[in-house]
């Protein structure tokens, strides 16, 4: 009976999330590829290897304080807000320290979970960035949501949307080099754990990449996904098929992909059907050294990402340092947004 009970409340959770969701796409439905737009992009892209697909140009006009990074992207979207790159950063003791990247949901409601985790990071020695990823935060073009334009029934959008933000991280990892990182780490939840797991596949200095519950199928996040409805039935409306980014898979899909690294641990929700836990079991079966843990919660709630940071405790390191205040210094212009995502 718990179990029964367990299972429908989550349930109810994620249909309500979901709901949330395709109403945010009906506001977006005139967005919508069309067949041409999205054939003459793959046409273009497929032939394509990762690493040129994922090319990292040197970062134009860098700005670093000592909370923030900030520089212009390299991939135009037609949007001025999200052409510009910014990462709150939240230092450790030592300069030298290794950084883990927290690699937020779709539409993250807040980012108060994430300065929590840079806090737990922080007592262990390492720095924690917060990557805005596109069309997130303070990336949210005006008269949007935040993260309202990143998944889309624009495919091409989404496509582009990913790729800006991969290529970025890796901008932001030379970056970090050349002030003297050498190590890197990686926490990736649902739609941030999509980008994290694309950028595992063309980058190796990672300690370990935590991937809370990634969206890896892409085929099924258009297709068979329950936040999705809205955006499958724009695409239908034009003409779309199932299997239209299969050409492209080799370079959006973490199933078509593997890490440079072998450190990786994936958690799945046990009720989860954004992100079903057979896909993450597959996804395992192929990615050498990958763990996958199960915890009993659909797509949305916050047992996800304190299983996964109980589980990295020892590739992360000991407390060797008091808290910081992260979560006392907020961000006044921060929008808020619908509460999305496998989020902490």
């Amino acid at each position: 009976m718990k179990k029964v009970l367990e299972r429908s409340a989550a349930w109810a959770m994620d249909a309500a999330m979901c709901g949330m969701m395709n109403a945010v796409q009906w506001r977006r439905r005139s967005d919508s590829s069309t067949r041409a737009h999205l054939d003459d992009y793959i046409t273009k892209h497929s032939p394509m290897t990762r690493e040129e697909y994922f090319r990292m140009p040197p970062a134009t006009g860098p700005k670093f304080s000592s909370h923030r990074i900030e520089w212009e992207s390299p991939l135009d979207s037609g949007h001025s807000e999200n052409d510009r790159v910014r990462v709150d950063f939240f230092p450790a003791a030592r300069k030298d320290a290794p950084v883990v990247f927290l690699l937020h949901a779709l539409m993250s409601a807040s980012d108060t979970g994430y300065r929590r985790a840079a806090e737990w990071f922080n007592r262990r020695g390492w720095h924690a960035a917060f990557p805005h990823l596109p069309y997130h935060y303070s990336r949210r073009p005006r008269r949007t949501l935040n993260g309202e334009l990143a998944i889309t029934s624009d495919l091409v959008r989404n496509a582009q949307g990913l790729r800006q933000g991969v290529v970025e991280l890796r901008q932001l990892m030379a970056l970090l080099r050349t002030r003297g990182t050498r190590e890197f780490g990686l926490v990736g939840t649902s739609y941030g754990g999509w980008t994290g797991a694309l950028l595992s596949f063309v980058e190796s200095d990672f300690r370990f990449v935590a991937l809370v519950q990634p969206i890896v199928n892409v085929e099924k996040a258009i297709w068979d996904n329950p936040g999705a409805r809205t955006m499958r039935a724009s695409l239908r409306a034009l003409g779309h098929l199932p299997g239209a980014t299969d050409r492209n898979a080799h370079l959006i899909s973490p199933l078509d992909g593997v890490p440079l690294t072998d450190r990786i641990v994936v958690t799945g929700g046990l009720y989860d059907k954004v992100s079903p836990i057979s896909d993450l079991e597959l996804l395992v079966s192929r990615w050498r050294g990958a763990e996958l843990i199960k915890v009993r919660q659909g797509h949305f709630g916050y047992l996800a990402l304190r299983a996964t940071l109980d589980h990295i405790a020892p590739m992360v390191g000991p407390t060797i340092a008091p808290a910081r205040s992260a979560t006392k210094k907020r961000d006044k212009a921060k929008p808020t947004a619908p509460r999305s995502g496998a989020r902490p």
